[in-house]
């Protein structure tokens, strides 16, 4: 099922939690919603659950305009961040309760709902568990079993709202892994909110990067972190150090001194680069000079803090754990990759 977000405003008070905000998801597609808190991605992912209705603007589920439907007619499944299971029902009781509680001429029979829930207690890997009680599973069992729930009324598009944010982060990790395998199992048009830049880039086929009400950038996992549209997706996507900078005739400059990049955009600009893509060069070779001021141990690497010539900017480097360098060594690098934003 495909979805479009077409000039969607959403308003609490004059508040505009959404502004002028479109989106097209494919179907199929797993999408992650993400952003710091406040951006505006769980506004989204209610307005297309229906349990808010836009101020402005359109959200279509195909061609039918669902702007205004009821939760019950989208056909949606949603899943929460902490699980909100029936505690007085058993597993099976809770992935069916769905099916149970349509209208007769919609519910199916009772020998088909067993079915379908021994059929979804399958795919998500709780067979025989079915009798249990939620306070009897796992945080991770428990999310599993809502995951189950949503999928019983074969919906057309499946919500999560920071599903794994609850679990500590193994859990969340071989959930993650989990959910991908199942999506590409079930083929349904999936969207995620998340705050988890490694969730949203690790799981999802684009991700939507979200500030303020408006959609910063869309892309692949690649597209956002290697090429950032934004300052904002810059600093919010993966480490990123900055500096201004001045380019004059093509040639970029720190203070007084030149450092050897380039850029056909003359004026003052914000460059950024990556503490880990870089190279260290000698003074001869030109660079961003400076001295090591801090240094510590970051998984296979030393992250290192420059001050550098002049006194007036500090950035992260990454150097290898065997590199001699200390507190107080002078260093020059060039940054492998970069972008640089008027």
């Amino acid at each position: 099922m495909d979805v479009s977000i077409t000039n969607v405003r959403k308003e609490f008070g004059r508040f505009p939690a959404l502004d002028n905000v479109s989106l097209d998801i494919r179907s199929g597609e797993l999408i992650a919603l993400l952003g710091p808190s406040g951006s505006g991605k769980t506004t989204l992912l209610r307005l297309i659950a229906g349990l808010d209705e836009p101020s402005d603007g359109q959200i279509f589920f195909g061609d039918e305009d669902a702007s205004h439907k009821s939760v019950q007619d989208r056909n949606i499944g949603f899943v929460f961040q902490h699980y909100a299971l029936f505690r007085h029902m058993t597993v099976a009781e809770n992935i069916g309760f769905g099916l149970k509680v349509r209208p007769a001429a919609t519910r199916p029979p009772k020998h088909e709902i067993n079915r379908r829930v021994s059929e979804l207690l399958e795919m998500v890997q709780l067979s025989g568990l079915e009798k249990r009680y939620p306070n009897q599973l796992s945080g991770g069992q428990r999310q599993r079993v809502a995951l189950a729930r949503a999928m019983a009324i074969e919906p057309k598009v499946l919500l999560l709202d920071e599903p794994f944010g609850a679990l500590d982060a193994k859990v969340r990790k071989e959930l993650r892994r989990w959910l991908r395998e199942f999506h590409d199992r079930t083929g349904h048009t999936t969207v995620f909110v998340t705050h988890d830049q490694e969730e949203a880039l690790e799981l999802a086929d684009r991700v939507v990067i979200m500030s303020q009400g408006r959609i910063e950038q869309v892309g692949s996992a690649d597209d956002v972190y290697d090429r950032p549209g934004t300052p904002f997706v810059h600093r919010f996507i993966g480490e990123a150090s900055e500096l201004q900078v001045v380019v004059k005739n093509g040639d970029m400059w720190l203070d007084d001194r030149p450092i050897g990049l380039k850029s056909d955009k003359d004026g003052n600009g914000s460059l950024f680069f990556r503490p880990h893509d870089l190279d260290l060069v000698s003074d001869s070779e030109g660079g961003i000079a400076g001295v090591i001021v801090g240094s510590r141990r970051l998984a296979g690497v030393r992250r290192t803090e420059l001050e550098l010539a002049g006194g007036h900017h500090r950035v992260e480097i990454d150097l290898p754990l065997e590199h001699p360098a200390t507190i107080g060594t002078a260093l020059s690098f060039k940054p492998r990759h970069w972008a640089l934003f008027a």
